[in-house]
């Protein structure tokens, strides 16, 4: 089989033309004209390549730095996650203590709640029993200064107490205080030297069925101006014996004139008795008692003495006196503060219960 040897020559048209060949002299300015465009559309080639190799480089780079941004965030993450477990876990820790610590306050509440109320009601009970003491001393002495003493003692420790349960009681205390401020005390020494006169005079007091006045002249003493002869003065002693087994009054009491001399002695004893009555009343300020026993005497001495006598009369004043002074003669009392008191002590013990 043959094959066809190319000729030595080539054709004319194939021959490659010189890049600096010389323009013909028919190409002109549009053949200079395709050069220029060839070479800026080179240049812009060139331009945009490296333009695109630069973004590719920078591209590069910048996913380079995505890359390692994103294992530090992964890195981070996962530190964080950690954290966040850690932290979790701290919270967890934390809240259970804070629930033990609000077990604790809520515990340490109680007890001071409990301690102060202990507090509060003890000192509600010490205060009633200083009063309690300070009255008994006062009805012993006479005197207001336990009283006085006990009230200004629970006014300063009520004023520190800061239970709102008190406050009755403080306002109870301020009151009594100034009624035991104000209040009027008598004389026990002179009312006790006017009574032991009465008693004195008590024997020498004369009957309501005496015959004859107490208070008059003793018979047969001489008088102011004597008769002139001995017949005048018979005369005169004959006469006043006539007046005395003679003697007209008004009974008031029908069995006062029927007393026996007995009987008029128990009369004066049951006097007397009256007024140790009276007597041992005031000393224990018993004033109630006292002041029965002074209007029993009274009564007694109006029944069955003599209203007419001068005795009688001088001991009815006197008596007089003594109750006056008596009337109005009681030691103060504080039962205000002490019912507040009681009331306090039971409010305290109510609300445990309660609780």
């Amino acid at each position: 089989m043959s094959v066809d040897q190319p000729s030595a020559t080539p054709p004319a048209a194939m021959a490659p033309t010189p890049l600096h060949a010389a323009p013909r002299a028919g190409a002109g300015p549009g053949l200079v004209l395709a050069w220029i465009l060839a070479a800026v559309a080179l240049t812009t080639s060139v331009l945009l390549w490296q333009k695109v190799s630069g973004m590719q480089e920078q591209l590069a780079r910048q996913s380079a730095d995505a890359g390692s941004r994103s294992v530090e965030a992964r890195t981070l993450a996962r530190q964080a996650e950690a954290e966040v477990r850690d932290t979790v876990g701290k919270v967890a820790a934390l809240e259970g203590r804070v629930s033990d610590l609000a077990a604790y306050r809520a515990q340490l509440e109680d007890l001071v709640q409990s301690v102060a109320r202990t507090r509060d009601e003890n000192l509600a009970v010490e205060l009633e029993a200083a009063l309690r003491v300070a009255r008994d001393q006062a009805q012993l002495t006479g005197s207001v200064e336990p009283l006085l003493a006990a009230l200004r003692t629970a006014e300063r420790r009520l004023a520190r107490a800061s239970d709102p349960r008190l406050a009755p009681v403080a306002r109870a205390v301020a009151r009594d205080l100034e009624r035991v401020k104000t209040a009027a005390i008598p004389d026990t020494a002179g009312l006790l030297a006017r009574i032991d006169q009465l008693l004195r005079q008590v024997d020498d007091l004369p009957v309501a069925n005496d015959v004859g006045s107490a208070d008059a002249a003793p018979r047969g003493a001489p008088a102011q101006e004597a008769p002139a002869t001995w017949w005048e003065r018979v005369g005169h002693v004959f006469a006043e014996e006539a007046r005395s087994l003679l003697r007209v009054s008004r009974v008031e009491r029908p069995e006062a004139t029927l007393l026996s001399p007995d009987q008029a002695f128990f009369v004066r004893e049951n006097l007397k008795l009256r007024l140790q009555g009276a007597r041992l009343g005031l000393l224990a300020r018993q004033y109630e008692a006292a002041r029965a026993d002074l209007a029993a005497s009274a009564a007694a001495l109006g029944a069955w003495f003599d209203p007419t006598s001068r005795r009688t009369q001088a001991a009815a004043t006197l008596l007089q006196q003594i109750q006056g002074v008596t009337r109005s003669a009681d030691l103060p009392r504080v039962d205000e503060t002490l019912v507040a008191l009681g009331s306090a002590v039971a409010a305290s013990q109510r609300a445990p219960a309660s609780k």
